[in-house]
């Protein structure tokens, strides 16, 4: 099963941390005092959104049926073999008609600011042991790499151990 990137909303703090990360990751020197100093600044490919207190980031979801895919005139966005939503090995392609921001339902489709060309989550900021920058800084583990069954068996889990925990306080 391929992995996703999962939100805990109830974890999330606000820092903004997955989003220097991924900035970070997605620059040329990979370092971030070389991002701040870059010509260039490093786009971030995740958000973070606060609407009262519920601060949530939010990333590409790579759809199934992805809206994006369906409206690319020019066929720049496309799904890869494993499922992934991009268009990095196809940007060349990217006319900036910008249908994909029109059409992406979270609003995670950005224009690249000297080119007109889309820029959104490619998962190519994976680690040694294949974890997503954005994932690795998040201080909290709100966000979280995981398959959808291993994700809600976690969820199942901690369920029970609150239920655990309220059995074991009623016996008290």
């Amino acid at each position: 099963m391929q992995k996703e990137i999962l939100i805990r909303y109830e974890r999330c703090m606000g820092c903004h941390s997955c989003e220097v990360a991924c900035a970070v990751a997605h620059s040329s020197s990979k370092t971030l005092v070389g991002a701040l100093l870059s010509d260039k600044p490093p786009l971030k490919q995740i958000y973070v959104e606060q609407i009262d207190n519920l601060k949530a980031p939010i990333a590409c979801r790579h759809c199934e049926e992805a809206p994006c895919v369906e409206l690319c005139t020019t066929h720049s966005l496309h799904h890869t073999p494993d499922g992934l939503v991009t268009n990095s090995d196809r940007q060349d392609k990217c006319i900036g008609c910008w249908m994909c921001i029109m059409a992406c339902p979270f609003g995670v489709i950005r224009q690249d600011g000297d080119k007109r060309r889309a820029v959104k989550c490619d998962r190519e900021c994976l680690d040694e042991e294949g974890i997503p920058a954005c994932v690795k800084a998040c201080p909290t583990s709100a966000l979280v790499f995981s398959t959808i069954a291993d994700f809600q068996a976690g969820k199942r889990r901690g369920q029970v151990a609150v239920l655990e925990d309220c059995a074991s306080s009623s016996q008290d």
